[in-house]
């Protein structure tokens, strides 16, 4: 048995021109979860099963090398876009297409074999790691899967990524369980565990929500160096704007299951067209006692997924909401190239 290397070095041959094409493309993606009722409630609903409107139609695409972001409020279903991508769902309607396969139509062992390309970095990593598990047993599993299943070869290739993502010296960690940790180790584990299989695309799933606010830019560095070393895709999901800033080189920006804009950094945020886009940005914190908002921000909380509002699904909360927005759904329009909206009234925000 040849070897086993943690990761080839994906930079060493320029990619021909033919293969810099989308890595990912979702294809009006649907998943909607239906509600358990009692026998009365079906009754009365005519046996019509009511369902939670996850993700409602929404079409995208992941360039190969990027970061692309998937930013909204909590609810709007990111998550959920995010492991119908993996297939750790299957869709209600829509396909996925990664690298040209679409995984609807192949096989579990097909699907199988192509996990070692797609991983993720979840959100709690203390709820991600098995506590029986030592370090270096839930970071090697990955590896006896799809890699080797010879110990001393996969302690190299575990202790390899250690090193990788600065829990070094590796010996020192790989015997340790996650309680002993402190929570930004564990979270360098989480995305050492996501890395070691050396995939195409990794979706972080608000890879530095929980941990704490003086290690989240030392992780961000650590994820986008790890990024330029290895020709990695990132789907980076995140409820912060400010935090998609300085990580992403696109982002679509989700409300109640739909798109609500998508476009390039530098358009979203210097030229954003849809009044949900305008809140999120407003509510990002500024360090200056004498910035007052500009926008006025959305009344109400966020809908009920089970009965989404009619029409645009923003316009009971939107300040400038007419009467057609209660009726007709906009559609996501490319207003300036490269930038789609799904505003009635997004030229007039542009302006």
């Amino acid at each position: 048995m040849p070897e086993p290397r943690l990761m080839e070095n994906k930079t060493a041959a320029p990619v021909p021109a033919a293969e810099t094409a989308d890595l990912v493309r979702v294809e009006n993606l649907r998943k909607h979860f239906p509600v358990q009722s009692g026998f009365l409630a079906s009754i009365l609903n005519r046996g019509h099963i009511p369902a939670v409107k996850a993700v409602d139609g929404v079409s995208f695409t992941i360039h190969k090398g990027e970061v692309f972001g998937l930013a909204g409020e909590s609810g709007s279903g990111k998550s959920t876009v995010g492991r119908l991508i993996l297939r750790l769902l299957d869709p209600t309607e829509g396909r996925v297409i990664f690298d040209g396969t679409d995984l609807s139509t192949i096989s579990p062992e097909a699907m199988r074999k192509l996990r070692s390309r797609m991983q993720v970095i979840f959100q709690d990593p203390l709820a991600s790691l098995n506590p029986r598990m030592t370090l270096g047993e839930a970071i090697g599993h990955p590896v006896r899967i799809h890699i080797t299943t010879r110990l001393e070869e996969v302690k190299k290739v575990v202790c390899e990524i250690l090193e990788k993502v600065g829990l070094a010296p590796a010996e020192q960690f790989y015997n340790k369980f996650p309680h002993q940790i402190s929570g930004g180790q564990r979270q360098r584990v989480v995305i050492a565990r996501a890395l070691v299989t050396a995939p195409d695309l990794v979706v972080a799933d608000e890879p530095i929500a929980m941990a704490d606010v003086s290690v989240r830019a030392l992780l961000l560095d650590l994820m986008m160096k790890l990024k330029d070393e290895f020709n990695l895709t990132y789907l980076f999901i995140t409820h912060d704007l400010a935090t998609a800033k300085y990580v992403c080189d696109r982002i679509a920006v989700m409300y109640l299951g739909k798109l609500c804009e998508v476009g390039t950094l530098a358009e979203v945020y210097q030229h954003s067209g849809h009044p949900y886009t305008r809140a999120l940005l407003e509510a990002v914190p500024v360090p200056d006692p004498r910035h007052r908002r500009k926008e006025l921000m959305p009344a109400g909380e966020i809908p009920s997924a089970i009965n989404p509002p009619p029409g645009c699904h923003f316009h009971p909360r939107c300040p400038i909401a007419r009467e057609n927005c209660s009726v007709e759904e906009p559609a996501l329009r490319e207003l300036r190239p490269g930038h789609f909206v799904a505003c009635h009234y997004a030229e007039e925000l542009l302006k």
